[in-house]
């Protein structure tokens, strides 16, 4: 379990550019919108911005983080997966509901390897992110764009003869293309066995209100790519869903205590779990 340690700042300090703190960061932002306190003035600036606009972004960061802790209990518990790779896995969850986290309070030597190319990211999850003696959580400072590093870096901690789940969640709106990120899945799917998961879900264009907002954080310096529902689809072509398909994040399996809340919910986020034959 975390110990409470400041991390490491040392060597994340020197690959960071001169206006690091000074600007936005996508990890942080969403830091603030989950409620953590990771997160500087210029974060907050661009945080407050898009909520007065789209207030249901604060929804779906809880939401989506809701997704994760139901699907990698899904897949650990009902599945029997043990391993795990989350590509831009960002800064740890303020309640510490993360993919180890989840996992191991399942199955305790279950292994997660974290990829992320912020050295400060890096440093905060290898300082906080703690595994259970009996699994590992390993942390990759590459680009998830390079997957051949990402592979070669991952196989240190997970054995790809074995299904793993594969984790994009949320991180594909500061990559415009979409052929891009299908290559991007696509390539990485190939690299794992037939039995492993795809998790996947991104922000969408379902609504007038967040259209708006992210027309603000394209102006402030901070843009973000919206996916239509079909787009998402697309991403799972050639796996198997497992139902309920592709939906809304709140409609993902959810739990007694998310079908109390979900009947007011309105999440622009969709997203999926499903297997590769």
């Amino acid at each position: 379990m975390p110990d409470g340690s400041a991390p490491d700042w040392s060597q994340a300090e020197q690959q960071l550019p001169d206006d690091y703190f000074r600007r936005p960061s996508p990890a942080r932002v969403w830091n603030y919108w989950l409620g953590g306190k990771d997160n500087y003035e210029p974060d907050q600036t661009v945080g407050d911005a898009v909520a007065d606009i789209y207030p249901g972004i604060r929804t779906m960061a809880t939401q989506s983080r809701r997704f994760l802790i139901r699907s990698v209990r899904y897949l650990t518990e009902e599945v029997g997966i043990r391993q795990f790779l989350d590509l831009g896995g960002g800064l740890p969850d303020p309640l510490g509901n993360n993919t180890h986290t989840v996992a191991q309070s399942v199955a305790p030597d279950a292994k997660v390897v974290y990829v992320d190319n912020d050295p400060v990211v890096l440093a905060h999850q290898r300082a906080l992110m703690v595994s259970s003696p009996q699994g590992a959580s390993a942390f990759v400072g590459e680009d998830y764009r390079d997957t051949d590093a990402v592979i070669a870096r991952a196989s240190q901690t997970l054995d790809f003869t074995q299904p793993i789940s594969v984790m994009f969640m949320g991180v594909f709106g500061y990559l415009p293309p979409f052929d891009e990120l299908r290559s991007i899945v696509d390539r990485t799917m190939a690299a794992v066995p037939a039995g492993s998961y795809l998790t996947f879900w991104d922000g969408t264009d379902t609504s007038d209100a967040i259209r708006e907002s992210h027309h603000l954080q394209a102006e402030m310096g901070h843009p973000y790519t919206l996916r239509t529902i079909e787009e998402i689809e697309q991403v799972f072509t050639g796996l198997e869903l497992v139902e309920p398909g592709v939906v809304q994040l709140s409609r993902w399996r959810p739990n007694e205590n998310d079908i109390a809340a979900r009947s007011s919910l309105q999440v622009d986020a969709y997203g999926g779990v499903a297997r590769k034959p």
